[in-house]
């Protein structure tokens, strides 16, 4: 079953990812494909899931937070990667 914490995680993904499908309606310079609604989708639930069990698996608050900024940084590292390859690719 599912719990609320994960049906939170789902909710703030969907609505993460309607920013982009609304602004598709007004503007086209946002041009995104179903794959790229697919990618950032499992790109943003993975990076919930992971830092929500970081939160629920660590007990002291100093590496919880370390634990998070550090998902964080690297979810914000393949962002940058997939939009604009930072890394030559």
């Amino acid at each position: 079953m599912l719990n609320k914490r994960f049906i939170i995680i789902l909710l703030v993904t969907a609505f993460i990812l309607l920013i982009p499908f609304i602004a598709m309606k007004f503007t086209s310079e946002v041009n995104w494909t179903l794959i790229d609604f697919i990618i950032a989708g499992v790109l943003l639930l993975v990076t919930g899931v992971m830092c929500d069990f970081a939160i629920q698996k660590i007990k002291n608050i100093k590496y919880r937070i370390a634990v998070c900024v550090v998902i964080l940084l690297f979810f914000l590292l393949i962002w940058a990667e997939f939009a604009v390859g930072i890394f030559g690719t």
